[in-house]
């Protein structure tokens, strides 16, 4: 009896481990909103790293992380390390792409709750007196960033971290320019 258990046991652990193994590599999470405001009154809330505590989602899940700031103030070059409680862990963002009020790229390398990167990139599309923003998250999953992805949905998290950030960013945006 005990046989058959630890065989069903260690079919179960296989076949877990074959359909992770099976997973795609790669992720990516796009997600858009339209802020009744123009690029130029947009861009700089993503361009400037000092203005993401007022819309970033999870800027609020930890008040007394430690934040700092390095390179230029805004634009290519600057940085943001943080350092926080278990829902924010601790990590880097470097933007290391910009484009006036057309996009924004960031590199993101976390070292807690695990080691990792992601590629954080914003599109800006002007619409009249609107701007359609795009957020869209990549990268590359190991085995055990895919298992995570597996059990834990990852890519719904993630889409609704940037969703909420998005309508964090709307908000922000909307109440400084006012109707």
């Amino acid at each position: 009896m005990f046989k058959k258990i630890l065989i069903a046991v260690l079919l179960i652990i296989l076949a877990f481990v074959v359909v992770v193994a099976l997973q795609p590599s790669t992720f990516s999470v796009a997600r858009s909103t339209t802020i009744a405001a123009p690029v130029a009154d947009v861009f700089p809330n993503v361009n400037d790293f000092h203005k993401w505590e007022a819309w970033s989602p999870w800027a609020k899940l930890d008040p007394d992380a430690k934040v700092s700031f390095e390179g230029p103030p805004e634009g290519t070059g600057t940085a943001m390390t943080w350092s926080g409680n278990d829902k924010v862990g601790e990590g880097k963002m470097t933007l290391v792409d910009s484009a006036p009020d057309e996009h924004v790229n960031i590199k993101v390398d976390f070292v807690k709750p695990f080691e990792g990167s992601v590629n954080s990139a914003f599109g800006f599309k002007p619409d009249g007196g609107q701007t359609e923003v795009t957020w869209t998250m990549s990268g590359e999953h190991d085995f055990i960033g895919k298992a995570f992805c597996l059990v834990m949905n990852g890519t719904r998290m993630m889409a609704g971290d940037i969703d909420k950030g998005l309508a964090q960013l709307k908000s922000v945006v909307e109440s400084a320019t006012g109707p």
